[in-house]
């Protein structure tokens, strides 16, 4: 998977940077957290509209405040 966020960084598709980092927290249990943590900063840089969901994610893992 990291293979994948790399590319995607490498070619600058901030939405396919996104789909990988939360790709990669539904692969990885125990860093599902710090993926979709990556994955919402990169929504909230790109004005992304899955930022509200993946925050929502966040506050149910404990990882974010409402």
């Amino acid at each position: 998977m990291q293979a994948a966020i790399d590319e995607a960084e490498r070619t600058g598709d901030w939405a396919d940077v996104i789909s990988s980092y939360i790709g990669a927290a539904r692969e990885g249990s125990s860093g599902e957290a710090f993926y979709l943590t990556h994955a919402y900063v990169h929504a909230l840089e790109a004005n992304d509209p899955r930022a509200p969901d993946l925050k929502t994610r966040l506050i149910a893992l404990g990882a974010e405040r409402s």
